[in-house]
């Protein structure tokens, strides 16, 4: 009997590793929901900038007994755009809703929020980037539902659609009330 080499040996083994990598991928609650280290504990620092004259927020904001949404957004942004019809429905529904402008021109988004609508009962700059990096952002847009304590119960990244208020965001919201 011939013996068989390890190296004939590495691309079945690497194949099978793979396809049991995607398995479990492919069978996750959802596929298309990135992970957070932040679900249940909370949020990390407000690290904004005043964005013109809008009403900037703090850390005291996310502790102030109120559910409410945090989302980072950008003018430059496309999915910023598809989502932010969503946004102004929640904000005239009565959630409050926070705004970090990430890496973005001041009057770029401020020209965003004139023409497009503001839905934020508070926003502010994060040039730098720095408070994006402290949430685990991965990219605008994104947002986080806190609780009244200022913990993360569920995190959204990519654009806020109708498919995620109705199978995530509402049944998240119907849970805290």
């Amino acid at each position: 009997m011939a013996k068989v080499s390890p190296l004939m040996m590495a691309p079945p083994l690497a194949f099978a590793a793979l396809a049991i990598l995607f398995f479990i991928g492919m069978n996750r609650d959802n596929p298309n929901e990135l992970p957070t280290t932040l679900a249940g504990k909370q949020a990390p620092d407000v690290e904004i900038t005043a964005l013109g004259v809008k009403p900037l927020w703090s850390n005291e904001t996310l502790r102030d007994g109120n559910v409410k949404l945090v989302n980072f957004w950008a003018s430059w942004c496309a999915p910023c755009r598809v989502e932010h019809p969503n946004l102004m429905a929640l904000q005239a529904e009565g959630l409050q809703i926070y705004g970090v402008n990430y890496k973005d021109p001041a009057r770029n988004a401020l020209k965003f929020l004139q023409n497009l609508g503001d839905p934020y009962e508070g926003v502010g700059a994060d040039q730098e980037g720095r408070m994006g990096l402290n949430w685990g952002v991965y990219g605008v847009p994104e947002t986080y539902l806190l609780d009244g304590d200022g913990s993360v119960i569920l995190r959204l990244a990519g654009p806020l659609t109708n498919r995620e208020l109705t199978e995530r965001l509402r049944p998240a919201l119907a849970e805290l009330n």
